[in-house]
């Protein structure tokens, strides 16, 4: 059983879904499963393993839920002797303590356009805790020299890489090509997925244009509220690495809920691709 856990919490993490680990951290007299017992739950509900059955494990799997949307361990105490029993549907006696852990995999932060803002970006955001994945047509800018560390390269016709991939919900992503057609391309399929932050670069009458054409193509208007541009908080950014820096600190403030809605950065951003 404890294997069966593990080798889904390691599967949880390579497909990039929370789960959270419950584990019988104390049990006294009587109780379903000792100490040590094991249950992964999923973010949707499914889980792994059990610690029990009853409405305990099903009061502790909702609490497990929660945990994953805070990111916040708990300790949860069952009392089942008793009157304090009923709460749990069973007598068995005794009482037990579970820890719940949230095990959320580093968020996907997938940078479109491998240029010299895209190799800073990267950068970056792998030390502030990001999977980065790295997509260009140009293979002498999408490779693992200008790119260490990268958890993927993908190389090829930007749209049709992206519409393939396997991007997980919540995942982030930089649109930073080359140019606008490209730009237009990779947000024209990026914009459709669930994402918990896509941004743009550019300057604001490129965005207009972006936001006309997609609107032109039957694109509403509640998924293009949902697009940061031009991205990075203005903070003066002139060279590709202070742009980095500003676009970093912003999916900082995404990632920890800090940023308000999407936004129109104050500084045009058009330098050094």
């Amino acid at each position: 059983m404890q294997d069966e856990v593990f080798g889904a919490v390691a599967r949880a993490l390579e497909e990039g879904a929370p789960v959270a680990l419950m584990t019988v951290v104390a049990a006294e007299g009587s109780t379903p499963r000792g100490a040590g017992a094991k249950m992964l739950v999923y973010g949707d509900g499914r889980t792994v393993g059990t610690i029990g059955g009853g409405t305990c494990e099903h009061d502790a799997a909702g609490r497990a839920r929660e945990a994953i949307r805070l990111q916040q361990p708990v300790l949860v105490k069952y009392d089942l002797t008793g009157e304090a029993a009923g709460d749990c549907g069973a007598v068995c006696g005794g009482r037990m303590e579970v820890f719940i852990e949230p095990v959320v995999p580093a968020p996907r932060l997938y940078v479109v356009g491998a240029g010299h803002i895209g190799q800073h970006l990267a950068r970056l955001s792998r030390e502030i805790g990001f999977a980065v994945h790295v997509v260009d047509d140009r293979e002498e800018f999408a490779n693992a020299g200008r790119f260490p560390g990268a958890a993927e390269i993908g190389v090829g016709d930007i749209p049709a890489w992206l519409a393939q991939a396997a991007v997980p919900p919540g995942s982030y992503a930089v649109i930073v090509t080359r140019g606008h057609r490209h730009d237009l391309d990779a947000l024209r399929v990026l914009i459709r997925r669930d994402l918990a932050y896509v941004g743009v670069i550019g300057s604001r009458a490129k965005v207009k244009s972006l936001f006309d054409t997609l609107r032109a193509e039957g694109v509403g208007p509640e998924r293009l509220a949902e697009v940061h541009a031009p991205i990075g908080f203005d903070i003066g950014a002139v060279t590709p690495a202070e742009i980095a820096v500003s676009i970093a600190a912003e999916l900082v403030a995404a990632r920890r809920g800090r940023l308000e809605a999407p936004h129109v950065a104050g500084a045009t951003m058009r330098a050094g691709r």
